[in-house]
């Protein structure tokens, strides 16, 4: 039982002092820039956003649907202010 309390209270004494033991990234390229890759981290991940092997067509996919969308919303209150009454479907 001594054990156990001596441990809870060393673990309590650690949090009260506010040691830190995270990587604090202390090899700044310049001012407020100090982010780096963990030691072994690719510098890019295949696949990511961050990958050149994107389609430029694949990332803008939401962009051009959400263009549509405000296209027929358009459409839908121009009819809507011509004839006082709103159509959802309009072809």
């Amino acid at each position: 039982m001594k054990r156990v309390l001596t441990m809870v209270a060393a673990a309590a004494a650690m949090m009260s002092t506010g040691v830190a033991v995270a990587y604090d990234g202390t090899n700044c390229k310049e001012p407020g820039n100090c982010w780096e890759a963990k030691p072994g981290y690719p510098q890019k991940i295949a696949g990511s956003k961050y990958d050149p092997k994107h389609d430029p067509v694949e990332l803008n996919k939401q962009e051009a649907s959400i263009k549509a969308m405000d296209e027929r919303n358009a459409k839908r209150i121009a009819n809507f202010k011509a004839t006082g009454k709103f159509e959802y479907e309009l072809d």
